[in-house]
């Protein structure tokens, strides 16, 4: 068996209408100005508050706080009115994988598991994956705890193991792991930045992708 472990923000959901919404307002509600969307792009991936900490690095771990606690209520209710959309592709690309008896899936996301729940059952992949990796137990990306949890739930050692995600700290997290790292460009980080930190490949669309990852658990 071979295990292929998926991020979610900006790998299979386009999520940064939701994610700048929310910042915005939790800047907003600390009294503070918005920052630039590259800016709030740049963190995606990591847990909140090591996130917020990346914004916010002169600011005192009070008001930091108070954007963490802001920015999961305004994201709560962004979601609720609106689902994020997934990627063109991802649901064939999924269900392709799943019907693979060689291959399993999995989640490693810097998501609070709440946030994944949401998106797991608003798009039905109840069941789809074998290990659901998220913020709450783990350090922040690229920590590779989230992959060693994986890999011990898959049964599976880093030789047989994928790590799919569009930033820098996904491929760092992989190479921390020693698993391969797979970058695709739809994401939130740069070509250049998937590569500089590791990435073994790159990829344009989800039907390369699947491809790859088909010819890599051969």
């Amino acid at each position: 068996m071979r295990l292929v472990v998926f991020d979610v923000d900006g790998t299979l959901v386009d999520s940064q209408g939701l994610i700048l919404t929310a910042m915005d307002s939790a800047f907003a509600g600390a009294g503070l100005a918005p920052l630039p969307r590259e800016q709030v792009l740049s963190i995606v991936g990591l847990s909140l508050p090591v996130a917020v900490a990346h914004l916010l690095p002169g600011a005192l771990p009070e008001q930091q706080d108070r954007v963490v606690e802001g920015y999961k209520t305004a994201y709560a209710a962004a979601r609720s009115a609106q689902a994020a959309p997934l990627y063109p592709g991802v649901a064939s690309c999924l269900d392709r994988l799943a019907a693979r008896d060689d291959l399993l899936l999995a989640v490693a996301t810097g998501k609070s598991r709440r946030g994944l729940n949401a998106v797991i059952a608003t798009h039905g992949w109840q069941g789809r994956f074998i290990s659901l990796q998220t913020a709450d137990g783990h350090p922040s990306k690229p920590h590779p705890s989230m992959l060693h949890a994986a890999m011990s739930d898959a049964g599976v050692g880093p030789a047989d193991a994928v790590m799919i995600g569009d930033t820098s700290f996904d491929m760092q997290m992989a190479g921390n792991a020693g698993m391969t790292g797979f970058g695709v460009a739809w994401g939130y980080h740069t070509r250049d930045a998937l590569i500089q930190t590791g990435a073994a490949r790159i990829f344009d669309d989800f039907a390369s992708l699947t491809q790859a990852i088909e010819e890599w658990s051969a």
